[in-house]
C-alpha cells in the first residue's frame, strides 16, 4: 500500500501540466494600470483638486476636507471603471504583515434610495478598531480604538483575485490617544527627520537641494515547492520551515541551481506573479535561481523608500497568492531548510536629491567629491554608533536560523567599503594632524577628483559575508530576513543618519564660526568622523573564527539571539535618540518591545509543539513499526538456525533505532517540561530567554535523532517527504 507521501509524488509526475501562457505584450503598455497614480489623478479630478493631491504628496501638507471630497469622488469613479465594489485602508499592524476590512461603496439613504457613495471623510480616516492586533499595552480593553489615516504618498491601488477587485487606500494606524500601532508611521517619521537633516548638511554645497529622500531597493528571495507534497508537511504549513529532514545527496554543493535554467513550472509562476505586479505599479527588475535548489530572488527598480517597503510587502503578498494558482507553495521563512542556503532580503539604500544627485555618489567636481565623502563618512559613524539598533532591528526568531550561517552575514555588524575606498579614507585620515592650511585647501579642490573617479563602482567589490557593504552608489543591509517587512530596518537606518547628520552640521558650524573656511571646516570634521569609526570598518571573511576574535577586541557586539538582541532597542541611549526625532515616544517603544518579544515566544512555542507531535504521531511510530520488521525477521532466522553472527547485523540495526527512539522520547518529554514552566513565567523578557535558553537547545538535539532514524527506517514506513522529494520535485 503506497503511503500517502508516495502517492502525492506519483500524482506529481502523472498531473504535471503548466497553465498555458499569457499573450506577450510590452510590460509599459499596462505598468501602473491597476494603481491610482498622478496621471490618472489628472484625468479625474479638477485642477484645484489635483494640486491639493500634488501639494499633499510632494510637500506632505494635509488635505483639505472639501478637496477630500473630490478626491475620493474620483477615486470611486475610477475604481468602478475597473469593476470595483468594496474598498479598504490597507495597512501595517505590529504582526509583520498587511491587514484591510473591506467596506461596500453601497449605501442606503433615508428614503431606501440604493447608491454608490464615497466621500473624504471616509477617505481620509476611519475606524477599523481591529482592536486584536498586538499592541504591547497601547491599548487596554476599555479604550481599544485604533483610527487608520490616509498616506496620500503611496497611492491608492486595486487588487483583483478570482471573484472581485478591492480599492486599497494605503493608510498608517494608530490609536485613540495618536500613539504608533504600525510599522509606516515610524518610517514616515525618520522620513521627515532624515529629509531635515541633509538638506541641511547639502545646503553647505548646493544652495539649489531643498528635499532629499532616502531610496530603496529591496532584493526578496524565496523558496518554491510544490504544494501538494508541503500539505504532507505539518511543520512546513504550521512554522514555514522543516523541524526534521536529512540533508539529501545532493542539495548545492554543486552550485548548479545558482543563476541556472529556472524550473518551465516556476517560469509560468514568475512570470504570472510579476504581470500582476506590474500592474500595481511595482517595478520588478531581475529574477533568477538563487544558490539553495527552489531557492529564487526578484529585485526591482530603487524607488522613494516609503512606496518601496509598501511595494514589497504587497508582493510578498501577491507571490503566495498566485503560488495557488499554480499548485506551488512559496517559503518566505528566513531557513526553511537545515543544510542549504536561507533566505535574505538585502535593503540597498542611499539618498536622492530634488536635483537628481545620489548623494552616495561620487560627482564629476570636486565639490560634490566632497558632498559624496560628507555623506559617505556620516553613514559609516551613524552605523558605527548605533550598530546596536541595527542589530535589533533585524532580530527574530527565523533570522537567528541563518545569521551567521554560510550564507548569511554574522551577527556582528560591521561596514564593507573595498580596498579603493578605504585607501582613500587612509589617505584623508593621515593628510594632516591638527588642521588643514592652504596648500591642503588646494588638495581639496584640485586632486580629490583624482582619487574618486566617477566610475566607482568597478572600483568596490562586494562582499557577501559583510552584514552592511558600500557597493558603488549605496549601502547595502544584507542582514535583513526575508520575511521582514522593509520598514523596521530602514527607520533605525534614516533615523540613526538624521542624528549624524545633526552632529555633523554642528560641529561644522562651530568651526566656522571658529574662523575655518567652509571646506576645510567640512573636511576636518570627516576626519575626525574617518578616525571614530574606524573599527566598524572591515574587508575580511565575517565568517571567520578569527573575525569573532577580532570584533570582540574592537568591542563590537556579536549577539546572536533575538531576545537579548531586542534588549537593545528599549536602552536608554534608543529612547533619547527615538524621543529627539520624534520616531518613538518611550511608550511606543516600550510596546514594539513587548510585541516582539511576545512574537517570538510564540514562533518558538509552536515550533515546539510541532516537534513532540510529529515526533509522536509521525517519526517514532515509523521507527517502531520498522522494529517489528526486525524483531520478526531475527526471530525468523533464529528459527532457521542462524546463529548469533548471522543475526548481527540486524540485531545493530534495531539497537540503533532503539536507542534514536529513546533519545527522541526522554528529549520531548524534558522540552514539554520546560515549555510549561517558562509559560508560568510572568514577564516577556524572562519568559523568552526560558523559551531561547531551556526549550529552544532541545529542538536540534530531536532532530539529530529524527534525522539519523531517516536513513535507517524502511522507506515506505516513512510517512514525510524527504528533502530530496521537497528540493527536487518543481
Amino acid at each position: 500500500m503506497e503511503t500517502l507521501r508516495q502517492s502525492i509524488i506519483h500524482d506529481y509526475f502523472a498531473n504535471n501540466n503548466l497553465p498555458d501562457g499569457p499573450v506577450t505584450k510590452k510590460v509599459s503598455s499596462y505598468f501602473g494600470e491597476n494603481v491610482f497614480d498622478l496621471k490618472k489623478a489628472r484625468e479625474f479630478l479638477s485642477d484645484e483638486a489635483f494640486k491639493s493631491l500634488v501639494s499633499s504628496i510632494r510637500s506632505q501638507t494635509k488635505i483639505d476636507r472639501k478637496m477630500g471630497d473630490q478626491i475620493a469622488s474620483a477615486l470611486k469613479n475610477w475604481a468602478e471603471t475597473k469593476g470595483v465594489t468594496h474598498y479598504t485602508h490597507w495597512f501595517q499592524p505590529l504582526t509583520g504583515a498587511t491587514a484591510e476590512k473591506h467596506d461596500s461603496f453601497f449605501t442606503l439613504k433615508g428614503d431606501r434610495t440604493a447608491i454608490e457613495e464615497f466621500d473624504g471623510a471616509t477617505l481620509i480616516q476611519q475606524e477599523p478598531d481591529a482592536s486584536s492586533f498586538p499592541s504591547g499595552g497601547l491599548r487596554a480593553t476599555f479604550e481599544a480604538r485604533g483610527y487608520t489615516a490616509w498616506d496620500p504618498s503611496s497611492p491608492p491601488f486595486i487588487i483583483e483575485m478570482r471573484n472581485g477587485k478591492t480599492l486599497c487606500i494605503p493608510t498608517i494606524f494608530v490609536s485613540y490617544t495618536g500613539e504608533s500601532l504600525d510599522a509606516k508611521t515610524p518610517l514616515l517619521r525618520s522620513k521627515v527627520a532624515l529629509e531635515k537633516a541633509a538638506v541641511d548638511v547639502c545646503q553647505y554645497f548646493d544652495k539649489n537641494i531643498t528635499s532629499v529622500i532616502p531610496t530603496l531597493g529591496w532584493e526578496q528571495e524565496y523558496f518554491v515547492i510544490d504544494a501538494s507534497i508541503a500539505s504532507t508537511r505539518p511543520d512546513l504549513l504550521m512554522t514555514g520551515r522543516t523541524v526534521f529532514g536529512h540533508a539529501p545527496a545532493k542539495g548545492q554543493q554543486l552550485e548548479d541551481h545558482y543563476f541556472g535554467a529556472i524550473p518551465e513550472r516556476v517560469y509560468a509562476f514568475m512570470r504570472d506573479f510579476e504581470e500582476e505586479a506590474y500592474k500595481l505599479g511595482i517595478p520588478l527588475k531581475t529574477r533568477h535561481n538563487e544558490v539553495a535548489p527552489c531557492q529564487f530572488e526578484c529585485a526591482p527598480i530603487y524607488e522613494e523608500v516609503n512606496l518601496a517597503v509598501d511595494h514589497n510587502i504587497l508582493l510578498m503578498d501577491l507571490m503566495t497568492r498566485v503560488a495557488k494558482n499554480h499548485k506551488l507553495r512559496v517559503l518566505l521563512h528566513e531557513k526553511p531548510f537545515a543544510k542549504v542556503n536561507g533566505s535574505g532580503k538585502h535593503n540597498n539604500w542611499s539618498l536622492a536629491t530634488n536635483t537628481g544627485v545620489n548623494l552616495l555618489a561620487p560627482g564629476k567636481t570636486p565639490k560634490t567629491n566632497l558632498m559624496f565623502l560628507a555623506f559617505f563618512v556620516n553613514t559609516i559613524k551613524a552605523v558605527n554608533d548605533n550598530s546596536d539598533l541595527l542589530r535589533a532591528s533585524i532580530a527574530s526568531a527565523g533570522n537567528d536560523h541563518r545569521l551567521g550561517g554560510n550564507e548569511a552575514p554574522p551577527a556582528i555588524i560591521s561596514i564593507f567599503i573595498g580596498q579603493y575606498l578605504t585607501d582613500v579614507l587612509s589617505e584623508i585620515e593621515k593628510r594632516v594632524s591638527d588642521k588643514f592650511d592652504e596648500q591642503d585647501e588646494a588638495m581639496l579642490k584640485l586632486d580629490i577628483h583624482k582619487s574618486i573617479p566617477e566610475l566607482l563602482l568597478d572600483n568596490t567589490d562586494r562582499n557577501r559575508t559583510s552584514p552592511f557593504a558600500f557597493t558603488g552608489n549605496k549601502f547595502e543591509f544584507r542582514a535583513v530576513g526575508a520575511s521582514a517587512n522593509c520598514a523596521v530596518p530602514m527607520t533605525v537606518l534614516n533615523t540613526i543618519m538624521a542624528d549624524t547628520l545633526v552632529n555633523f552640521k554642528s560641529q561644522v558650524d562651530a568651526l566656522i564660526e571658529a574662523g575655518e573656511k567652509k571646506e576645510i571646516a567640512i573636511l576636518h570634521v570627516v576626519q575626525k568622523f574617518i578616525i571614530e569609526s574606524k573599527s566598524i570598518l572591515f574587508e575580511g571573511d565575517g565568517y571567520s573564527d578569527a573575525w569573532e576574535k577580532e570584533a570582540e577586541k574592537r568591542r563590537l557586539g556579536n549577539i546572536k539571539t533575538t531576545p537579548l538582541a531586542l534588549d537593545l532597542m528599549v536602552s536608554e541611549k534608543a529612547e533619547q535618540l527615538y524621543s529627539r526625532h520624534h520616531i518613538f515616544s518611550k511608550n511606543e517603544l516600550e510596546a514594539r518591545h513587548e510585541v516582539l518579544l511576545e512574537n517570538y515566544i510564540k514562533k518558538i512555542q509552536i515550533e515546539s509543539r510541532i516537534i513532540g507531535e510529529m515526533s509522536g504521531t509521525y517519526i517514532l511510530p515509523a521507527a517502531i513499526k520498522y522494529q517489528n520488521v526486525l524483531i520478526k525477521n531475527i526471530k525468523g532466522l533464529k528459527e532457521l538456525g542462524i546463529d548469533e553472527n548471522g543475526i548481527s547485523a540486524q540485531k545493530q540495526i534495531l539497537l540503533k533505532i532503539s536507542e534514536h527512539v529513546n533519545a527522541i522520547n526522554k528529549n520531548v518529554k524534558l522540552m514539554i517540561e520546560a515549555r510549561k514552566k517558562a509559560n508560568i513565567i510572568e514577564n516577556s523578557r524572562e519568559r523568552a530567554l526560558a523559551y531561547c535558553d531551556q526549550i529552544k537547545p532541545f529542538f536540534d538535539n530531536i532532530r539529530y535523532h529524527a534525522d539519523k532514524l531517516e536513513l535507517i527506517v524502511d522507506d515506505q514506513f516513512w510517512q514525510l517527504p524527504k528533502y530530496r522529494e521537497i528540493l527536487s520535485l518543481r
